[in-house]
């Protein structure tokens, strides 16, 4: 397969793609997921009760749609179409982004649900494609993610609320993710039995999410079950228990990964734990620990190689990204462990500011990285422009 699907990128033990030159079609589409993030971040200062001004309440309703589809739907997807190379692809990531902005300028739910389903058909094109390049048991593995998506749009569209669309948006970014894991963890020669242990973690979770839509509190322990033994099965068999000992930007990636592999086994366990008859407090357990501490550590290890690829920008690891790395653990802790299992409402709050800073310091930090690249890479260019041309003898 000349272009492989990948939500991480390339394997976390190679270094990052060559740069070519930015890309500002790109850079316009991840300006859309940017927006997202934003918009989610001022209302989840809203929902945690921190802020009151009418630039964060006016986002607090639709805060799970823009950090799960508005921002992460469309980063995936413009990876996707970057990947895939064709000028149609980028129907799904334009599509996601402008359902984001709809979110954020107030547009009718229903528009934003219909832009999101034009988003998710594209985006299950893609892996139709990629299906027939690969028909490997990893790219099965996304395309499934790919209907989560689809079932998440289409009971949007239907107007169930937010929270019977989690399971969903949970399928659809932890497969995406799964079976991009899995595909690396074929470095390590996968034995039948180990790809079938995978296949019954896998499909009980999704099994799960689907019964969720009909029986809700049945259908979220049952996923949890599948969760837990999705966590047990990546933390066992994922490369990155092996390039953890990578000294650089290999190692950031695997403790990233190795942290998350512990948050979804939190979520996996509240899911089962709790079902739908969960306290206000347990529901933001359920929810954080799946997508904050699973789906964004995923993000943020992997982004020094991901972006260079999307954008055609250079972003070379630096040793502070394990500032919003560590960050977002120590706010997760405080807020799961101490505010909602533990039932203090201030710790809660508390470790949900400290999440919302490791995200902005996380795009910060990215950002002055990328730019440092840019203009030393500048800079050696124009020296070596202006050094002499040494004459021939003669």
């Amino acid at each position: 397969m000349t272009t492989r699907p990948a939500v991480a990128g390339p394997s976390p033990v190679a270094g990052p793609s060559p740069v070519a030159g930015p890309s500002p079609r790109r850079f316009a589409l991840l300006a859309l997921a940017a927006l997202s993030l934003l918009a989610g971040l001022l209302g989840a200062l809203a929902l945690l009760g921190v802020s009151t001004s009418e630039a964060t309440t006016r986002f607090a309703g639709s805060h799970g749609l823009l950090m799960t589809l508005g921002f992460l739907g469309t980063v995936i997807a413009l990876e996707r179409a970057v990947a895939l190379g064709r000028r149609w692809g980028y129907v799904a990531p334009l599509a996601a982004g402008l359902a984001g902005l709809g979110l954020v300028i107030g547009i009718p739910a229903v528009a934003a649900a219909a832009l999101l389903a034009v988003a998710s058909y594209t985006y299950l094109l893609m892996y139709i494609v990629f299906l027939a390049m690969d028909r490997g048991l990893h790219t099965w593995v996304q395309a499934v993610g790919a209907l989560g998506w689809i079932l998440a749009a289409a009971l949007l569209l239907v107007g169930r609320p937010v929270a019977d669309v989690v399971p969903a948006l949970a399928v659809f970014l932890i497969l995406t993710v799964a079976g991009e894991r899995l595909e690396l963890a074929r470095l390590g020669r996968l034995t039948g039995r180990m790809r079938g242990l995978f296949l019954l973690a896998a499909g009980t979770f999704v099994a799960g999410a689907l019964l969720a839509t009909v029986a809700s509190d049945a259908g979220l322990r049952l996923g949890g079950l599948g969760l837990l033994g999705l966590a047990a099965w990546l933390a066992r068999f994922d490369i990155a228990r092996r390039t953890v000992r990578i000294p650089g930007v290999t190692r950031f990636i695997a403790v990233c990964l190795l942290a998350g592999y512990v948050w979804l086994a939190v979520g996996g366990a509240a899911w089962l734990a709790y079902g739908a008859s969960a306290p206000a407090l347990a529901r933001d357990a359920m929810l954080h620990a799946l997508f904050l501490g699973f789906v964004i550590s995923m993000v943020f290890g992997h982004a020094p190689v991901i972006l260079p690829a999307v954008l055609r920008v250079p972003l070379p690891y630096r040793p502070r990204f394990y500032a919003h790395f560590l960050l977002l653990q120590a706010g997760l802790v405080v807020r799961v462990v101490v505010g909602d299992i533990g039932g203090r409402t201030e710790a809660w709050q508390v470790g949900g500011v400290l999440t919302v800073l490791a995200l902005l310091l996380f795009v910060g930090s990215s950002a002055a990285a990328a730019i440092g690249e840019v203009q030393a890479r500048r800079r050696i260019t124009a020296a070596a422009r202006a050094r002499p041309t040494p004459s021939r003898p003669g």
